[in-house]
């Protein structure tokens, strides 16, 4: 029998105090939630927590770096000596830097790689040796469209969420295979108007931009939300990211040429980077920028997939009255003919 989640629930956010992290820690907190928040800047931390306390929520602060193993699990420690057993675990932090891979060095490659994928790793670590033992819990992993169908100028990522993928799938089978009723879950996200295209490391000319039409954070943050309760293997949501996971199931090859020829140009605007410009490789860009990016007047407010993922069954049984409904039509037709 599935064991229930607390009500309201324990949950830890890592990457929590900008972008799709800040609007998920703003999501849970209408439910009351009881929030850890792990991220590196202590000026965003201390602006999520109160973000979540003003809309009724709770929230401790845990100062920490993902790519630190030891300091992640100290932080869930912290968050169940303060709130109790941990319900939730979401992963969201991660790193990035645009540019070919050969101008990419290894100490950059790694670093992104350290965080985006095994930062995830570390978290479900943490998550998992606390919450296998209760026989209860739900871990979601944030990846990408890009976890199926890689882009240029973005290979680490690229590379750590087609990781985290096959990691998911493994991690799956092993808790099916003990009758476990912890539940993993991995979201797929489109191009989302965060604050990274301004501090990602790039050596690219010119200022960055989503590759396709971005959605904004809060739809993200709903997807995430239903998929810590749905039971759902995979979320995926947004026209351009299931676009793209068929077409590599289909036409791998020609993809790879389609995006040779517009992969660059789609992922960098007209305006040139600016001289002074700061990134978040190694350390975090001082001030609070929130969630969103610069890109609110292209961005999506909503996605018609991601409610026919949330409301399937009646997505289907409008299906079904409007064939039969059809067929009535036709039969009376034909009568009325006859």
């Amino acid at each position: 029998m599935a064991h229930e989640l607390a009500d309201p629930p324990v949950v830890v956010i890592t990457g929590a105090t900008a972008g799709v992290g800040r609007a998920v820690a703003r999501r849970f907190a209408k439910d009351k939630a009881r929030v850890g928040l792990i991220a590196r800047g202590m000026d965003r931390l201390e602006a999520t927590k109160r973000e979540v306390e003003g809309a009724g929520g709770e929230a401790l602060i845990c100062q920490c770096d993902v790519a630190d193993a030891e300091a992640v699990d100290k932080a869930a420690s912290a968050v169940e000596g303060h709130f109790g057993p941990i319900d939730i675990w979401i992963n969201v932090a991660f790193a990035g830097m645009m540019a070919p891979f050969v101008d990419i060095s290894m100490e950059e490659f790694k670093r992104v790689t350290e965080v985006t994928y095994l930062g995830q790793v570390h978290g479900t670590h943490s998550a998992l040796k606390r919450m296998i033992p209760r026989d209860r819990g739900s871990v979601v992993l944030v990846g990408s469209a890009l976890a199926y169908r890689g882009i240029p100028l973005q290979s680490p990522y690229c590379g750590s969420k087609h990781a985290i993928q096959g990691f998911q799938d493994s991690l799956r089978c092993e808790l099916l295979h003990m009758k476990s009723n912890v539940h993993v879950s991995m979201v797929q996200l489109p191009g989302v108007n965060t604050p990274e295209f301004d501090w990602m490391r790039t050596t690219m000319p010119r200022t960055l931009r989503p590759a396709s039409p971005p959605y904004q954070p809060e739809v993200a943050a709903d997807a995430i939300h239903f998929a810590a309760y749905s039971k759902r293997k995979e979320v995926t949501f947004g026209w351009w990211a299931l676009a793209s996971v068929w077409a590599d199931k289909l036409a791998s090859p020609l993809v790879d040429r389609y995006l040779a020829r517009t992969g660059f140009a789609s992922q960098q605007t007209n305006e040139p980077i600016p001289a002074d410009r700061m990134d978040n490789l190694f350390e975090p860009v001082p001030g609070d920028p929130g969630a969103h990016g610069r890109f609110d007047a292209e961005s999506h407010v909503r996605s018609r997939e991601l409610w026919l993922t949330k409301h399937r069954g009646q997505a289907a049984l409008g299906a079904a009255l409007a064939l039969t409904a059809g067929g009535l039509a036709w039969l009376g037709s034909r009568r009325h003919a006859a």
